[in-house]
């Protein structure tokens, strides 16, 4: 039994026994590669990052030029055209066929659609018919003219001979005088007919619908099978047209300026024009004409402005748009206006004023030549352009072509709240 017990025994853990001496074999090799990371790391900022100077800059800002021409006034309107038109039919019929949808482009004188027919030819038949027994009736006369003229000659003949009265020579005479006033109504009453059966040629076309000059279809009207009538008649079971066409070639703004305004606005001064659809595109133009009248509930006076980019698809009626209306363009000046650059990127080198333009990681040292002090700006009249990105306070150990790179703007405001 005590053989069992102690063997029990000897299977308890001690947990207060020390711990057993570590190994410091595995502790060297950690601080070892620890400071292999450190010793990479140092070097590659030492070697790598700290080749770019890391430097402020700013942007250089342009004058302007001579032609500029700024806003003097602006407002607000709707693109229209000059040229729409509600097509219809001039008489009244039913619509057999129907040949345009909307955004379709049409030329002048396109069959648009076509009335049923029926009616117009039937009057057509009958002119032409009457054509024919006038003319009928000219060829009858003309043979009795001819028979009373040889009578008229011979009876003349006998006369003078004595052989027949004057009498009977007369009576040939009268009646040959009356078959030439008989031949002449004839040809007058096919001229009539002539003209009737044009008139019903004209009735036939009216059936037909063209396009009155070349555009774009913006609505369909009329179906197949449907009533127009260049009248409203019929109430709502009626059409009065069969499509709207705009020229596109025609397509204008319309602006009302306030009348307070409207004496900085004169007929040929340049504008700009911006869509609302389109808030990047500047269309240039002109002003077309001032309406010589006011809205007197609005205090308004309306004004037409043209567009350079006619015929773009982009723009389309009832757009919304906004003009600018610029002054003349002044002429162009002989010498660079210059821009303005800040005097804190502005140093002296060699005897120069220089400053160093960022571009494509490196400083490029550019020889100024100044002008005016305007504050805190310089103005350059050579070395440097409108957008240039400058080094301000640039450092003496900072030299042509050298790398750098910009500060980082959330560290210069930490450095600020600090």
């Amino acid at each position: 039994m005590n053989t069992h017990a102690d063997l029990l025994k000897s299977l308890k853990i001690d947990r207060n026994a020390p711990p057993p001496p570590a190994s410091r074999k595995g502790l060297w090799l950690g601080l070892a590669v620890a400071g292999a990371v450190l010793l990479a790391a140092g070097g590659w900022f030492a070697f790598g990052r700290g080749k770019d100077l890391e430097v402020r800059t700013a942007e250089v800002v342009a004058i302007g030029n001579g032609n500029a021409s700024p806003s003097v006034l602006d407002a607000t309107g709707y693109v229209v055209a000059r040229r729409m038109a509600t097509v219809s039919a001039k008489v009244t019929g039913r619509v057999r066929d129907v040949r345009i949808e909307e955004g379709q482009r049409v030329e002048e004188g396109q069959v648009l659609a076509t009335l049923d027919p029926v009616d117009a030819d039937a009057q057509r038949a009958l002119a032409a018919s009457q054509l024919n027994a006038a003319q009928s009736q000219i060829g009858s006369v003309q043979a009795q003219l001819k028979e009373a003229e040889a009578n008229a000659a011979r009876l003349g003949a006998l006369v003078g001979q004595k052989l027949i009265s004057r009498a009977q020579y007369e009576q040939s005479v009268a009646a040959r005088d009356a078959l030439r006033a008989q031949l002449a109504t004839a040809q007058r009453n096919a001229q009539v007919a002539r003209d009737g059966l044009r008139i019903a040629d004209n009735g036939v076309d009216n059936t037909v619908v063209r396009a009155p000059f070349s555009g774009v279809v913006i609505a369909k009207s009329a179906q197949p099978g449907e009533i127009v009538s260049p009248l409203s008649a019929g109430g709502g079971f009626t059409r009065t047209g069969i499509g709207t066409i705009v020229d596109m070639q025609s397509l204008e703004v319309e602006v009302e300026v306030g009348e307070a305004f409207i004496g900085r606005v004169k007929p040929g001064m340049p504008t700009e024009t911006i869509l609302n659809a389109y808030q990047d595109w500047k269309i240039p133009g002109k002003v077309i004409a001032i309406i010589p009248t006011a809205d007197r509930g609005k205090a308004t006076v309306k004004v037409r402005v043209g567009l350079d980019a006619k015929g773009d698809p982009r723009i389309v009626p009832d757009m919304g748009a906004r003009v600018g209306f610029l002054e003349d363009a002044k002429p162009a000046q002989a010498a660079n206006p210059g821009v303005l650059a800040p005097a804190a990127a502005i140093v002296q080198r060699d005897g120069k004023d220089v400053a160093f333009v960022v571009a494509d990681g490196k400083a490029m040292q550019r020889t100024l030549a100044l002008g005016r002090t305007l504050g805190e700006d310089r103005e350059v009249l050579q070395g440097l352009a409108g957008g240039d990105a400058v080094v301000l306070d640039p450092p003496e150990q900072l030299a042509d072509g050298a790398r750098v790179r910009p500060a980082r703007e959330d560290a210069s405001a930490d450095a600020n709240n600090d």
